[in-house]
């Protein structure tokens, strides 16, 4: 039997080594260094079989933007057991108390990236938004079938980059839902470090901003790149790494996607976890130029508090309808509630009358953000619609102009 209590500061280093035992890493001093100071800000939930400790998970104190609102949001990170423990109940125990922490704080989701994403469905989350991995092939001109902005570009340098930039990423933050807050540490540690974490090969962050000079910028790119290498048998091309584009128009979006492309001494440029429905996939002029490589599932959302999370979103259009919901987790959000929600605000109370949905609290976490509709669900066997009409009613009112997107794996 495991003993579950908070971790503290001095058995972090014991932390992270169950990490990456785990995990199969092992990083250098500075990426221990970094995740070291990551966890002293995180709280820190410990399984301990004795004075061992064998299971491990953090979270961020982080705010997630849902629609029209700015919800409380813990963050998991670092979920370990030792492989000596598996299958004995202790990720169980784990998720158990970090749910009970997290409705005791008054947090009405919860989010995570998932290493598998097998394993957290059970737990109640749902996979709330998608990225996409979008490839261009830059050894020739990007065509585009828009006007790119025409007002300067101008180069940031790192150090100041969070004063010019952080403005914009957190009003792009709230215009779209999914996005978690930053604080200025993981500005700093994370998006800004001289080293990128993953691959020791690739350059410091570059920043470019677009916008008349004093007035506020109007968009940027963050970069990396990686010299080509000509020592094998095939040439690989110079590479340009897309960390993270924020424009305020597509005009915008297209000078920074065509200067990025313009890069000398690449021919390749690659950008990871872009949103589903990024306009370049549509003004750009050759799609054969501009793939996408990959699609997968992003953040991975938990209702906590099913009331405070409808209740705290905005809604595009009028719904009145019954849900029967099941949460094997947190009994409390399970039963029969009507929801009428609409523009004007949301409400959710018990109810007696006949479901219309009837659906797990995973399914409702999914379509939360509007990335996942309900519809979709019903046709796969995993929402039951005892009212015809009923799934569409719902995805109309659950609609965003802009697909929940985040690219803050954590």
């Amino acid at each position: 039997m495991v003993d579950i209590r908070e971790v503290p500061e001095a058995d972090i280093d014991r932390a992270l080594e169950l990490a990456y035992l785990v995990f199969n890493d092992r990083p250098e001093k500075e990426g221990r260094e970094r995740h070291h100071a990551l966890l002293v800000r995180c709280s820190r939930i410990g399984a301990y079989d004795g004075d061992t400790l064998v299971g491990f998970m953090a979270a961020h104190d982080f705010r997630l933007s849902v629609p029209g609102a700015d919800l409380a949001c813990p963050g998991l990170t670092f979920v370990s057991v030792a492989p000596t423990h598996r299958r004995r109940g202790v990720l169980t125990a784990l998720m158990a108390e970090q749910l009970r922490r997290a409705s005791a704080a008054g947090s009405p989701i919860a989010a995570l990236w998932a290493s598998e994403a097998a394993i957290y469905g059970r737990f109640g989350y749902g996979g709330a938004t998608t990225g996409v991995t979008i490839e261009i092939d830059s050894t020739r001109p990007l065509p585009l079938r828009i006007a790119p902005d025409r007002r300067p570009l101008r180069l940031v340098a790192p150090e100041q980059a969070l004063a010019v930039i952080g403005p914009f990423h957190e009003a792009a933050r709230a215009a779209r839902a999914g996005r978690p807050s930053r604080s200025p540490e993981r500005w700093t540690q994370e998006w800004l470090s001289e080293q990128a974490e993953d691959d020791e090969e690739l350059s410091p962050p570059r920043i470019i901003v677009l916008g008349d000079p004093g007035e506020p910028i109007a968009g940027y790119v963050l970069y990396r790149t990686k010299p080509e290498d000509d020592s094998g048998p095939v040439r690989t091309p110079g590479l340009v790494r897309v960390e993270e584009l924020e424009a305020g128009t597509p005009a915008v979006a297209a000078a920074l996607w065509e200067c990025l492309a313009a890069l000398d001494l690449t021919g390749r440029v690659t950008a990871w976890g872009r949103p589903a429905d990024d306009p370049l996939l549509h003004f750009a002029a050759d799609r054969d130029q501009v793939r996408v490589t990959a699609q997968f599932p992003a953040l991975w959302l938990r209702l906590v508090d099913v009331r405070t999370a409808l209740t705290g979103r905005s809604w595009a259009a009028p719904v009145e309808l019954v849900l029967e919901l099941t949460d094997v987790r947190l009994p409390a959000n399970a039963g029969r509630f009507r929801l009428k929600a609409g523009p004007g605000g949301a409400a959710y109370e018990p109810a007696r009358a006949a479901p219309d949905l009837a659906l797990d609290v995973r399914e409702l976490a999914a379509c939360y953000l509007g990335g996942t509709r309900v519809a979709e669900l019903v046709a796969a066997g995993l929402v039951a619609e005892h009212t015809p009409g009923a799934a569409a009613e719902l995805d109309a009112a659950l609609r965003t102009d802009l697909l929940p997107h985040t690219s803050d794996e954590f």
